[in-house]
């Protein structure tokens, strides 16, 4: 009978360790920046989607059923391998210089993503009492000014736990942009298993920090559920 001898000193010290560390700092800085381009682009798509002029709605609606219907290993490959077919000569010779592989992950990561804050945000607006807007319009507000100002404070107030949960999805599917030469943490266990032949550590170790990661995101909704949400669970 095969006896395998874990040895968690191989991912707790050394090099290794640093590999490790490293894929964790990029994990989080692929998933930060992802998040805030797609928090900003979802806002946009929502405020389209709601749009009462057509052709700008059908565009987001398609905007949205493309990118929610398709797997994101697949967007990610698309943009790896089709930025210099679709993006300008000069924006790819900028990538390049800086580092094209990481660019592209956050590019599909950021669309992805988008579609499923937009909607969660559009849920948000639903949720308001449509009478504020027709106030909003009957006090000299137009359609955006009223969105701007009112309506789209109280959704983002209101949507902050999905948007919370789509950050934890981020991290996790972060994990898919190894395919395309990104070192994140997903990367660094499997360079570690390769160099060791110690893959049960290596990923053991990878799964404790997504964990870790998921943990500490569901404890900080929580925690604004109860301190902002509803202040009187507190």
């Amino acid at each position: 009978m095969l006896k395998y001898q874990f040895d968690w000193s191989v991912v707790t010290s050394g090099k290794y360790f640093d590999w490790l560390v490293s894929g964790v700092v990029v994990t989080i800085k692929l998933s930060t920046v992802s998040i805030a381009l797609a928090f900003l682009l979802g806002l946009i798509i929502a405020v389209m989607r709601m749009s009462h002029v057509r052709p700008i709605r059908w565009f987001a609606l398609a905007y949205l059923e493309f990118f929610r219907n398709t797997p994101l290993l697949v967007q990610i490959f698309f943009w790896y391998f089709g930025s210099y077919k679709i993006l300008p000569p000069v924006v790819n010779d900028w990538l390049n210089s800086t580092s094209f592989e990481f660019a592209a992950a956050v590019i599909a990561l950021t669309i992805y993503t988008s579609a499923f804050i937009a909607e969660d945000i559009r849920s948000g607006v639903l949720s308001i009492p449509k009478e504020q807007m027709e106030a909003a319009r009957s006090s000299g507000f137009s359609y955006l000014q009223a969105m701007q100002y009112i309506i789209l404070p109280q959704a983002v107030r209101l949507t902050v736990p999905p948007l919370v949960n789509q950050f934890l999805n981020v991290a996790k599917n972060s994990s898919l942009a190894m395919t395309i030469g990104v070192a994140e943490l997903t990367y660094q266990a499997r360079q570690v298993e390769s160099y060791t032949f110690k893959g049960f550590e290596a990923f053991t170790a990878a799964t404790l920090v997504y964990l870790v990661l998921s943990v500490i995101i569901t404890a900080l909704v929580h925690l604004y559920d109860k301190r902002v949400l509803n202040p009187q669970r507190a």
